[in-house]
């Protein structure tokens, strides 16, 4: 029997320096700053899950929809998620959080965001 094997981002915090891929523009911007993102796959993708990886996105709003549930780690930056039923959501790097499936809402980026995820 093969043993898995363990995936690893080796110091994720310092990924907001790699040179990452480019994900480009959010897919439902709102205003006139449209956040851009980018990102490093560590498992799945590509219609795989779970899912796990690093995501960097610069400032902008934009509507956000939770398809999969999703873990994240934010590393650095702040925003504000504000679900449709007006619950706000303050972030900044070193905050933790669960979004279950089926969230919506808005993501207000103020400063640049980078966290690493798994989406279920």
């Amino acid at each position: 029997m093969t043993m898995p094997t363990v995936s690893l981002f080796e110091q994720a915090a310092e990924l907001a320096h790699a040179v990452l891929a480019d994900w480009g523009a959010v897919p439902e911007p709102l205003g006139d700053e449209i956040s851009h993102t980018s990102g490093r796959i560590l498992t799945g993708g590509g219609g795989q899950f779970p899912e796990s990886g690093y995501w960097r996105c610069t400032p902008g709003s934009w509507r956000c929809e939770i398809a999969r549930a999703e873990f994240c780690q934010f590393l650095e930056g702040e925003c504000t998620y504000t679900s449709d039923d007006g619950e706000i959501i303050e972030i900044r790097g070193g905050d933790t959080a669960w979004f279950p499936e089926g969230w919506k809402g808005r993501c207000d980026v103020r400063r640049t965001m980078g966290k690493t995820y798994v989406i279920l």
